[in-house]
């Protein structure tokens, strides 16, 4: 098969169970044998060493990941590797394993397709120097797809642990920065694992430092995610997490997706901490920390997010979609010169500088809970650090479907002929520094909000987001640009229509 359609960006997924229609396995045995070799060949070409690499795999809980692991594994000890299997693990422990004393194995592989369906699964690899870019993963599937071996003896296999190391490893940040042994005693805080494999934070993180964690929730890992998806950004999850922590009277609740690079909370209101508010929070910390940093974001936060970083003294940098792009910037600003403490998007990946830009939901979450110990000596609460945080009355999107094969030149003429539309409508100003697609600020006779419309980075996509300051203003905003898309028949902007109405 052609290698080349099992990249997403900057991972590898594909289909590895049959039980979905029209979806086949294409992660089939020879496919991960083939990909394990050409890891293989890539990291010895990365490190110029072939002798003694060794390489950790770890996975989630998806129903496939026993038997791809297996597959890989096999593979990369005939290819000459020293691996070493964690079994259930999380995504950003895998690239700790790369950098903690003790450990510092030259390469990883983390077995996940993140929040996709069951019958979904992939491969996140990472070194030393973070996890691997779209390019390196052209180059490991172009590999794959040749005859090229490595030539060398066969390697070894062994079992090992690594949660343990990493969870003392975040208990231990917490314990340090409010200089007690268990600063979480009296608190009650809940963990919607969704069945992925986040369980581990309460018994080894949250426990160890005195928590109550009675009415957490699907913290046993499950492939079939029996319960709902393990999702920060899924409606349905977040309904649970706010059922547990009103249950429960919990002062926090924590939800991760299903590998743990992401993550979103409740607070003991109810109340969501996702998207913006999650973003302007963790800003608000680190802006104290870090007065005048920058922070990088995507390109659909919204303008009252904007707006509380100034005034918190911060530098809002609004950048492209995707979270390697979010990271990548701020990784520039700062060889730049420009300090910038934190890149996030507003799906929950979120990248600290003081933790090697590594997008880590439970590393955030621990973040959280410094300050709700510390909060409670000082005699502030969590919500109170996002007092003054302006949220839009209406926010929605629509996802527009390109009906033609070569899609990507067809949506940039639709955003290259909007921008200059917008240019000349009355109450409408291109927002400025905008990297992605088109933005727009529209003044309060005409939907007092903001549109933005970009192209999908890999589906026949036209994604179209509105957010609006006053009720009803989504609708004007979608009316004033309803009459504009119509123009385009190879545009499916049936949603955006019928909304408009």
């Amino acid at each position: 098969m052609d290698y080349k359609k099992l990249q997403n960006g900057s991972d590898i997924r594909g289909v590895a169970l049959e039980g979905v229609e029209g979806q086949h396995v294409n992660l089939t045995e020879q496919a991960c044998r083939d990909i394990g070799r050409g890891f293989a060949l890539w990291l010895m070409k990365k490190t110029g060493k072939s002798l003694n690499l060794r390489v950790a795999v770890g996975r989630d809980s998806r129903l496939s990941g026993e038997q791809l692991s297996a597959w890989l594994c096999d593979e990369m000890v005939k290819s000459g590797l020293h691996v070493t299997s964690f079994g259930m693990a999380s995504t950003p422990a895998m690239f700790m394993a790369t950098v903690t004393e003790g450990f510092k194995f030259d390469g990883t592989v983390m077995i996940t397709a993140s929040h996709l369906p069951f019958n979904r699964n992939g491969f996140k690899f990472f070194t030393d120097g973070g996890g691997l870019e779209g390019s390196d993963i052209k180059e490991i599937l172009a590999l794959a797809g040749g005859s090229e071996t490595t030539g060398m003896e066969v390697g070894t296999f062994e079992a090992g642990e690594f949660m343990n190391e990493y969870s003392a490893i975040l208990a231990d940040k917490i314990r340090k920065a409010t200089g007690e042994d268990q600063p979480l005693k009296g608190f009650r805080v809940v963990v919607d694992a969704g069945n992925g494999a986040g369980g581990f934070y309460v018994d080894k993180v949250l426990k160890p430092l005195g928590a109550d964690t009675r009415g957490s929730r699907f913290l046993e890992p499950d492939g079939s995610f029996p319960n709902h998806i393990p999702n920060p950004e899924n409606e349905q999850a977040m309904e649970s997490i706010r059922e547990a922590v009103a249950e429960s009277h919990a002062d926090l609740g924590i939800i991760f997706d299903t590998d743990v690079d992401r993550a979103g909370a409740v607070l003991n209101d109810g109340s969501e901490l996702n998207r913006n508010r999650l973003i302007a929070m963790l800003s608000a910390i680190l802006l104290r920390e870090h007065p005048g940093t920058t922070i990088v974001t995507d390109s659909i936060t919204s303008t009252g997010l904007a707006k509380f970083i100034e005034k918190k003294g911060g530098v809002h940098h609004r950048f492209k979609r995707g979270y390697r792009n979010v990271i990548n910037e701020s990784i520039r600003l700062n060889a730049q010169g420009q300090d910038s403490q934190l890149a996030i998007e507003t799906s929950g990946h979120g990248a600290l500088k003081e933790n090697y830009f590594l997008d880590d939901g439970a590393y955030l979450v621990t973040k959280l809970l410094i300050e709700l110990a510390r909060g409670r000596k000082m005699g502030y609460t969590l919500e109170s650090l996002i007092d003054g945080l302006e949220e839009p009355a209406e926010s929605v999107e629509f996802r527009m479907n390109i009906l033609q094969e070569d899609f990507k030149p067809y949506g940039q003429q639709v955003i290259d002929d909007l921008t200059a539309y917008a240019a000349n409508q009355p109450g409408w100003s291109l927002a400025p520094s905008n990297y992605e697609g088109v933005r727009v600020n529209l003044d309060q006779a005409h939907g007092d909000g903001w549109f933005l419309l970009r192209l999908s980075l890999h589906d026949p996509l036209l994604p179209l987001n509105i957010e609006s300051a006053k009720v009803g203003g989504a609708k004007e905003i979608a009316s004033e640009l309803a009459g504009f898309i119509a123009r385009y028949d190879k545009l499916d902007a049936a949603s955006l229509e019928n909304f408009a109405k």
